[in-house]
């Protein structure tokens, strides 16, 4: 488990230096990154963000590359405004930090951005992605939500939802062999539990020797070693959402 005066180790990683092709619009009460392909399309992803918000030019990074395999993507503001986590902040209050921004309490924002994108987008197959905090968001919406075809958790903290395993929808989920805040156990342990109780389609995947974050904080060009593994699991991302959108 995480040591507990660090009890998430989302570090910053390597932050992208990267500006984003899409554009920033307003939802409602929410702000987003929305970014579309030159072809029209019906399909859609919302991409959910991780502690560090929407504006991280990593998660937009992952939305665009979402756009160029033919998806809308959006990126919400799932904070609602509240300030997202900072690498300098003192862990020793994030836990009263992650108090007033619960992972499963985002249906209403959900719901917002389901019309946006079916009304403004013309999308009628929407799938969810997300990352860490996202990834604990798209366990909550598979097993709550009936408006969305499929999902990615990519190492989403499983324990918020270890009671619960009947999904609705196909879902994905993206492990890291050396993850400290989600420990092997707890995967063996949902696996065990979607054997069980899931009727839809799943699978759980543990990449070798990668850490949390590895998906969208690790750069390829100054990870050498770690190239295949993200190369694979963003490949194994596009195919799900491919299959089952």
């Amino acid at each position: 488990m995480a040591n507990e005066s660090r009890p998430c180790p989302c570090d910053i990683g390597d932050r992208f230096d990267y500006g984003g092709r899409g554009q920033e619009v307003q939802v409602e009460h929410i702000k987003a990154y929305v970014c579309k392909p030159p072809a029209s399309t019906e399909k859609a992803v919302i991409v959910i963000h991780d502690i560090f918000g929407w504006e991280l030019p990593n998660t937009r990074y992952i939305a665009d590359m979402l756009t160029t395999n033919g998806y809308i993507a959006i990126c919400p503001d799932f904070f609602v405004g509240q300030e997202a986590w900072k690498p300098s902040n003192d862990w020793a209050i994030f836990k009263d930090w992650l108090k007033t921004r619960e992972a499963s309490k985002i249906d209403k924002e959900v719901a917002v951005v389901l019309k946006y994108l079916r009304e403004q987008c013309g999308a009628k197959e929407i799938g969810v992605i997300g990352f860490c905090w996202g990834g604990a968001a798209v366990q909550h919406l598979m097993l709550k939500n009936p408006h969305m075809k499929t999902g990615v958790s990519l190492y989403g903290v499983i324990r918020y939802f270890e009671s619960r395993s009947n999904l609705l929808h196909p879902t994905f989920f993206i492990f890291a062999e050396k993850d400290d805040h989600v420990p092997l156990e707890e995967v063996t342990l949902l696996e065990q539990k979607l054997k069980q109780n899931c009727k839809v389609d799943y699978e759980v995947k543990i990449y070798p020797g990668q850490t949390h974050g590895f998906v969208h904080r690790k750069r390829e060009d100054i990870n050498p070693q770690d190239k295949p593994f993200i190369e694979e699991a963003r490949k194994d991302m596009i195919n799900w959402l491919n299959k089952y959108l």
